[in-house]
């Protein structure tokens, strides 16, 4: 199979049908498939595949692109699959990724998994693998994209992935900077934090204290500051590092967290201002402000 410059891609309406052998990769392609803005839906019955189509439609609109899972757990609905994909019966345009490896590739994983193959019937692995080749032979036949995991690793395969469904816009790094105050706990999800409370605090100003960061008075104060310029000359260079290494790993989401005392004033002009310099070097960079408005 060729792969696909993700700039020439129109994901909008599609529909990916993601199956394949087990051990070979659908989780991880499913997972990377709902990074790049698919709705999932994982072990789906073929037979239900026109009503989540029609249900997402309903929903979300027909330009919302769809993956769905389908394994061997789905049994005899695997002939409803081929019926309804010889037959178009999504009104979607529709791609089928099969995913394989090889059995002692297969064999491994399943073992450092610790489960038994849905088709073992109390034999050995390698017998449940043996049948599950039989029953997928004909969709493997009839596969659009067929990556084959067997020298992959989890990071290879999503770049396999992103290679053949991404967009230039889906796998852009998307970078949260989002000030808070200490005193009602740090993010959960952030990556890294960051404490301005190094740096004087407006608060203690009468002219300032009624302002917030976002506040050309404030900002001007905290900004002005020679500390919180080399802070920034310093810290967002670093970011750009991790940035570029999180693109480079498969990652898409980074989360930076600015904090100062009650998340008001010096926070949240240097969020505002590192996001800023984020975007200046080229990135999809936003702030945000979690405790804005308590104070």
């Amino acid at each position: 199979m060729s792969e696909q410059d993700p700039a020439s891609r129109e994901p909008a309406g599609e529909l990916i049908v993601v199956t394949g052998m087990t051990g070979a990769g659908r989780s991880t392609a499913a997972k990377e498939l709902e990074d790049l803005g698919y709705f999932v839906v994982d072990n789906l019955p073929p037979a239900l595949l026109p009503d989540v189509v029609r249900l997402v439609d309903q929903s979300k609109g027909t330009e919302q692109a769809i993956a769905v899972v389908v394994d061997v757990r789905s049994g005899a609905f695997f002939e409803s699959l081929r019926s309804s994909l010889a037959n178009h019966s999504t009104g979607r345009r529709t791609t089928l990724l099969f995913l394989e490896a090889d059995d002692d590739v297969l064999v491994r994983r399943q073992e450092a998994a610790r489960r038994p193959h849905p088709l073992q019937e109390g034999g050995r692995l390698l017998d449940g693998l043996t049948r599950e080749r039989q029953v997928l032979l004909a969709l493997r036949g009839n596969a659009d994209v067929l990556i084959d995991s067997s020298e992959l690793n989890v990071h290879q395969l999503t770049d396999k992935i992103a290679e053949h469904f991404g967009t230039p816009e889906a796998m852009t790094l998307k970078i949260t900077v989002v000030s808070f105050g200490f005193k009602y706990g740090i993010p959960v999800d952030a990556d890294f934090v960051a404490d301005m409370r190094f740096l004087p605090n407006p608060y203690w100003d009468p002219e300032l204290r009624r302002f917030n960061g976002k506040d050309a008075a404030v900002s001007e104060f905290v900004l002005g500051l020679a500390d919180a310029e080399r802070f920034l000359e310093a810290y967002t260079p670093v970011v750009s590092v991790v940035a570029a290494g999180y693109l480079r790993e498969g990652k898409r989401f980074l989360t930076v967290a600015v904090g100062c005392t009650g998340g008001k004033h010096r926070s949240v002009a240097m969020a505002e201002e590192l996001a800023t310099r984020l975007q200046e070097q080229g990135y999809d960079a936003q702030a945000q402000h979690r405790d804005l408005g308590r104070e």
